[in-house]
């Protein structure tokens, strides 16, 4: 059955089904099947001793529980606009005529970026290197695909040697594993992390693009020497880590059978980050997210958001490198 409500929102049938478990003290499994939000919102939690039954989390616990991540990654953002305003407001205030001017621009508007991106893909005659988060993508858009399969075709007729880095999501996407097999007589090379860091783009050795806001549509041009010389020594520690295609991710379990990219996923909710960023780093959609959560609640024990976070720090799932 559908369940039509904002996916951070709680709708009305859920609005009564957690009143009514607040009047009586607890409410069973069977009545809050339409209603999902009570457990994404973290309202209900199992009843000690009787799994059958759910009892309801005191308000102001379920509004403390929800407001102090979103006020931490917020906090976040805010520090990031700051430092993204002072750059862009140095970098307005430099002299136009100044050779040292060209090396950082910025580039608003996606449409706008993917233009820089190109022109400066069509001038590559040695290298390019990139590291390509999935973002949750499942399946590619047909027309970018051709895009992007052409203008790869062309810069190995060139003699430019190309390596990728996705994340481990991308071997399980049918759209993204087409693309590949399309391009295997290319010479491109790709390899997979677990964790990605952000996009990072690098053309030969003189230019770097980068994201300069989590939405990306703002971007840097980088041609710095020094700089692009910095990021490119970031790629190649990456790379060293990154699983070759040819071969398949080693599959690390922990104990009481959590999986490696659950353990991920612990790592990142014990750092305070919320499941659309959780799932942002590891390139899957934010519901597959939160079922790895549900898995991890389950098998730590845990009735609430807040004592997974304790029961996952005193488990000791995360003290090996």
């Amino acid at each position: 059955m559908s369940h039509p409500h904002h996916t951070t929102g709680l709708c009305a049938p859920g609005r009564k089904l957690y009143a009514s478990a607040l009047r009586s003290g607890r409410i069973s499994h069977e009545a809050t099947a339409t209603a999902p939000c009570l457990f994404d919102l973290d309202l209900l939690r199992p009843e000690p001793g009787d799994t059958q039954w759910l009892v309801p989390t005191p308000p102001t616990q379920a509004l403390a529980g929800l407001v102090e991540p979103l006020e931490r990654e917020l906090g976040e953002y805010r520090l990031f606009v700051s430092a993204l305003a002072d750059t862009v407001e140095k970098l307005t205030s430099l002299d136009p005529d100044d050779p040292a001017t060209s090396a950082f621009t910025v580039w608003t508007g996606k449409e706008r970026i993917d233009a820089a991106l190109a022109r400066a893909l069509e001038d590559c005659t040695e290298q390019f290197l990139a590291i390509q988060p999935a973002s949750g993508r499942t399946n590619w858009n047909p027309a970018t695909m051709r895009t992007t399969t052409h203008r790869v075709r062309r810069m190995s007729e060139r003699g430019v040697t190309q390596r990728i880095l996705y994340n481990h999501t991308y071997r399980h996407h049918p759209s993204q594993l087409a693309y590949l097999d399309e391009l295997s007589d290319t010479g491109l090379e790709v390899r997979t992390l677990e964790v990605m860091p952000e996009r990072l783009l690098i053309v030969d050795r003189d230019i770097a693009f980068l994201p300069a806001q989590p939405s990306r549509e703002v971007a840097m041009e980088i041609r710095h020497p020094g700089l692009v010389w910095f990021l490119r020594a970031i790629f190649e520690y990456f790379w060293e880590l990154g699983v070759p295609w040819g071969r398949q991710p080693p599959e690390h379990d922990t104990r009481g059978g959590i999986t490696g990219v659950q353990r991920s996923i612990a790592r990142l909710l014990v750092e305070g980050h919320l499941d659309e960023a959780i799932a942002r780093r590891l390139g899957m959609n934010v519901r597959t997210c939160r079922a790895h959560i549900a898995k991890l609640s389950t098998a730590l024990g845990s009735d609430s958001r807040a004592q997974l976070g304790y029961l996952i720090a005193r488990s000791g799932m995360l003290d090996r490198a």
